[in-house]
């Protein structure tokens, strides 16, 4: 949620935002439904003051000995009140259509953030590592694990439909490995680990934007207010939610699993093959609580704990900053970490990391309380997957494929797999 005083005084701040942004959001309807609701709220000020002073004075009557002018002052408070009554219906209907119309604008991007309508005006900011060089045609990922026995979409489809995937054998065991690893890896540095419910009410989406506009794509329990998790940025963030924290506590760098559910709604078409999206993936998300002055160091740290997963995997990848177009709806800046795929022959999302300054915050009212004293300010978030762990695994049976079909398993996650050097059929 953006900061009601930043777009009433500068409402061409948010203009230029929305227009970069190519977002829909009506700026025009916000003015006008929020001087309407400046224009009841300061009459029914106006007439709560008056029916105060009114009131007050009818004490003042029946305290002198003026007992017939206080009765019929008194009396005539009854239409007042009524006013003052309904006013505040009025106000009550007015500000719930002002916080929906408040819920549906994105985030205004950071000044160095690229502007363009789409991921063509996205900037590369920096790559790591060179991608393999084959002797042999590189085969995507979906032939690659079908090959080797440890990718099965079609039973998967038995089960649950499209875009789910079954992992059998070496192929759950590099899965599961590959979550420990991450967890392991952000802990010795000094992310604390958390474990949190993969249901979330209503409110916690709401809290982090995936409600309202992303409705289409979350997974609903039938009967319940309960959500299946998107990502865990959104119980991760929501562990905070209401409260106010000390400045001294700050910077809060947290790390969890989740297992991730995405409808995918409007993405048909897209990505149909293989595992890049699916309803069903894992992920290791970092999340952190920052103060203002901070959060852009500390997205930068973020960023560098994820670029460290796939240095320590040995897996090519290139930074890309996210353009105005391309951005998610809650973030102020993104970087995109895109690993390079052989069997794809391109780059591809691996993780996004993303400071929401103050936008989550306001919706969840998380804030902190400063050092110095003073009123309590509300903090900046940021969330990064660290990484997500199916597209991890499909970086790993691409670039370390083996000209039989084989797959060699980086070092890192060997010991992790009872010392297994080499994904092979099994039997």
């Amino acid at each position: 949620m953006l900061n009601r005083e930043l777009w009433r005084k500068h409402p061409e701040i948010l203009e230029k935002a929305l227009r970069d942004r190519g977002s829909e959001a009506n700026l025009q309807a916000l003015l006008a439904v929020d001087r309407k609701f400046r224009s009841l709220q300061a009459e029914l000020d106006s007439k709560k003051a008056e029916l105060n002073r009114k009131s007050k004075e009818v004490g003042s009557l029946f305290a002198a000995g003026r007992k017939d002018q206080a009765l019929a002052l008194r009396e005539s408070l009854g239409a007042l009140s009524e006013e003052v009554d309904a006013l505040e219906q009025e106000l009550a209907v007015v500000r719930q259509s002002l916080e929906e119309l408040e819920l549906t604008f994105p985030n205004i991007p950071h000044p160095s953030v690229p502007v363009g309508p789409d991921a063509t005006a996205n900037r590369v900011e920096r790559t790591w590592g060179e991608p393999p060089r084959f002797s042999f045609p590189p085969k995507p990922h979906w032939e690659l694990g079908c090959g080797l026995g440890i990718l099965d979409f079609e039973r998967a489809g038995k089960i649950a439909g499209a875009r789910f995937a079954v992992l059998w054998g070496q192929g759950a065991a590099l899965e599961r490995a590959l979550i420990t690893f991450m967890l392991d890896l952000h802990r010795q540095r000094g992310w604390r680990e958390v474990y949190v419910p993969f249901l979330v009410k209503q409110e916690a989406l709401f809290g982090t934007g995936q409600l309202p506009k992303f409705a289409a794509d979350l997974f609903r329990v039938e009967g319940t207010d309960l959500f299946l998790v998107p990502t865990a940025e959104v119980p991760v963030t929501n562990l905070h939610r209401g409260e106010i924290l000390e400045e001294q506590a700050l910077p809060l760098r947290y790390c969890a699993y989740t297992p991730c559910f995405r409808a995918e709604a409007g993405s048909y078409g897209r990505d149909v093959r293989g595992l890049i999206r699916q309803h069903q993936f894992d992920k290791v998300e970092l999340v952190h609580f920052a103060t203002p002055e901070t959060s852009y160091q500390e997205l930068e740290v973020l960023t560098a704990e994820a670029e460290l997963v796939l240095q320590t995997l040995g897996l090519a990848y290139r930074v890309v900053t996210l353009s105005t177009g391309d951005m998610g709806f809650s973030a102020a800046k993104t970087y995109d970490l895109e690993v390079w795929l052989p069997g794809q022959g391109c780059f591809r999302e691996i993780s996004s990391c993303s400071n929401c300054e103050d936008f989550q915050a306001r919706r969840a009212e998380i804030k902190f309380r400063p050092k110095g004293g003073g009123k309590a300010q509300y903090l900046h978030t940021l969330n990064g997957s660290g990484l997500a762990v199916g597209r991890t695994l499909i970086a790993i049976l691409e670039n370390y494929q083996q000209e039989d079909g084989s797959v060699l398993v980086p070092e890192a996650l060997r010991p992790y797999l009872g010392g297994l050097s080499l994904v092979a059929p099994e039997g």
